[in-house]
């Protein structure tokens, strides 16, 4: 019997530490303001449960360099599957920083992020004890219908979740569409990643950004 698979859902990954000490740097700050706008939280409850997010990063020079690097990538993101790209012109919807509480409890429950065409993750700190991304199959009537699997531990063409367990550095590109979330923090070691989302525009209706 010949076997084809069809409908896949594309996901890079690469490792790209060279970007760690200087975004680390320059995030610093913005972190600092997110707790300063989460401080009655804190007051109340401890520096628990809360994701600390940024303000846009999108008009920071600092990124700039980062900026276009993942711009370039997620533009042959989209072109490696086959679009056509010289009809469109991508650009950045949004990008900020977030570290996950100091306590631990830190999280995100399942999202996707409404009319993107990319999203991505860059991780600045993290370690096999931090939270990690989570990813669900985008298959509706397959979702719908799932069978039980062999061994849950194992990855198969039926598994309804999978799960990267990133290090600093790590670089993450997945479509807009994929529902996912981050597993809740235990507190034991700093969390802290950027995040980013992209459209693709029809030329002529857009600048680039």
């Amino acid at each position: 019997m010949d076997i084809t698979n069809h409908f896949s859902t594309t996901i890079w990954t690469e490792q790209k530490p060279e970007f760690v000490k200087s975004l680390n740097k320059v995030s610093n700050k913005y972190i600092q303001e997110a707790r300063k706008r989460n401080k009655d939280h804190i007051k109340k409850f401890g520096d628990f449960g809360i994701s600390h997010h940024s303000t846009t990063l999108l008009t920071d020079n600092d990124f700039i360099d980062f900026r276009n690097y993942v711009g370039e990538k997620s533009w042959e993101y989209l072109d490696y599957q086959g679009y056509n790209m010289s009809q469109y012109t991508t650009m950045f919807t949004e990008l900020w920083v977030q570290e996950f509480a100091k306590k631990g409890g830190g999280h995100h429950s399942a999202h996707i992020h409404w009319n993107q065409h990319v999203s991505g993750f860059y991780f600045l700190k993290c370690s096999n004890k931090t939270s990690f991304p989570v990813f669900h199959d985008p298959k509706t009537g397959a979702r719908a219908t799932k069978l039980k699997l062999k061994n849950q531990k194992n990855i198969y063409d039926g598994s309804e979740l999978i799960h990267f367990k990133p290090k600093p550095g790590t670089l993450i590109i997945i479509p807009g569409y994929l529902e996912h979330e981050f597993a809740v923090d235990f507190g034991i070691e700093p969390f802290r990643f950027i995040h980013w989302n992209i459209q693709a525009v029809p030329k002529g209706m857009a600048k680039d950004v």
